[in-house]
């Protein structure tokens, strides 16, 4: 069946309909990881958001049930150059096309995603419309104008009930309050390695409800959209700063940011891969990172007591911030490992050293 890609700025794609049909609208993307698509997939940070792989053939290792990052598809529309159809892995279970289709989510393949990308680069993220309903190009691209991305994104994909993890071991030696942005399995999983208990917290706790919990630290996760669109989650944290340890990954690292008093900005095109190059500016190691973000921290913006400990040698941006006397410090990519590097685990040990050293 036949697709459309269309653009606000008039641009289109034809293509061939995979997954789902019908017809959805979303802000355009690209991804530039070869792997990790499933992963991409359900990651709750591109709520609202059409993806674009730039690798040309996705699907070749197929689904499988472990590796979600959510319990849904989280991304609004899906696009590849070649889907697989036969996937080859001993853990498959399905293929890339049935799971959008199980999902109700609408794809599109067979376009130039690296004509798409170069697009997206030169003139920056947009709105687009997949349809297989409506073809008529002038219809499409009034629509794709007419879409906007959501300001309730986060509150779309936190938890609806607060709930507890334990460690993989039982013996939990720290206890983390989770705030859910919209945070990834992955994370959840790198801290239950850490002999960490876990509470997961939705989106609108307050911070007493947080100190009433009595948390040996907080965790501030990832998440989708305009960290100035939850300016209540931002006030919520602002009160946490000096009385817990605090750990702000992605969209996290953007909260805190606003909640110490530095301002953010939307970048381009944003970083979204599985291969951005970050240096450590304390002692000048590059990391290999897994990035997916489209917001980032202005430098002149950031106060006094806060640090640059990281940088995108790609851009110059922020990529890790340490407050000068307070057990606080974020960043701005994923440690966690999967999809991509397993580089920059040793923050989640980072954390876990932070909450001793604050108890001693």
């Amino acid at each position: 069946m036949k697709a459309i890609l269309a653009l606000e700025d008039g641009t289109y794609f034809e293509g061939e309909s995979f997954g789902a049909t019908g017809e959805i609208d979303g802000e355009i993307v690209f991804n530039t990881s070869m792997t990790g698509y499933q992963e991409i997939m359900t990651d709750p940070s591109y709520r609202g958001q059409i993806v674009n792989m730039t690798y040309p053939l996705i699907g070749n290792y197929g689904i499988n049930d472990e590796d979600n990052e959510s319990e849904e598809i989280q991304v609004r529309g899906f696009v590849v150059r070649e889907s697989c159809n036969y996937p080859s892995n001993w853990r498959c279970q399905q293929t890339d096309e049935e799971f959008l289709q199980h999902n109700n989510v609408i794809g599109v393949k067979g376009i130039d995603t690296r004509a798409l990308t170069k697009h997206i680069r030169k003139h920056g993220m947009m709105q687009g419309v997949i349809s297989t309903e409506d073809l008529n190009l002038d219809s499409l691209i009034q629509k794709a104008k007419l879409s906007s991305l959501s300001k309730d994104l986060v509150y779309e994909v936190t938890t609806n009930e607060n709930y507890s993890i334990e460690p993989i071991n039982y013996q939990a030696k720290y206890h983390i309050a989770v705030l859910d942005l919209g945070v990834k399995q992955d994370i959840l999983e790198s801290f239950k390695k850490s002999n960490a208990q876990l509470t997961i917290l939705s989106a609108d706790t307050s911070a007493n409800e947080i100190l009433d919990l009595n948390p040996d630290g907080v965790f501030i996760s990832n998440g989708p959209g305009d960290p100035k669109d939850v300016q209540e989650v931002v006030q919520e944290v602002k009160k946490l700063v000096g009385k817990l340890p605090l750990f702000g990954i992605c969209f996290g690292h953007q909260i805190l940011g606003l909640a110490l008093g530095a301002d953010t900005y939307k970048l381009k095109f944003g970083h979204r891969g599985a291969n951005h190059p970050v240096q450590d500016l304390k002692t000048g190691q590059v990391y290999i990172t897994s990035q997916n973000h489209g917001y980032a921290i202005k430098e002149d913006s950031l106060p006094q007591d806060m640090v640059i400990t990281h940088k995108n040698l790609n851009d110059d941006t922020i990529e890790g911030m340490r407050h000068k006397k307070l057990p606080i410090f974020s960043v701005q990519y994923h440690p966690e490992a999967a999809p991509g590097p397993n580089d920059s685990e040793y923050l989640f040990g980072e954390f876990i050293k932070l909450l001793v050293d604050s108890a001693a």
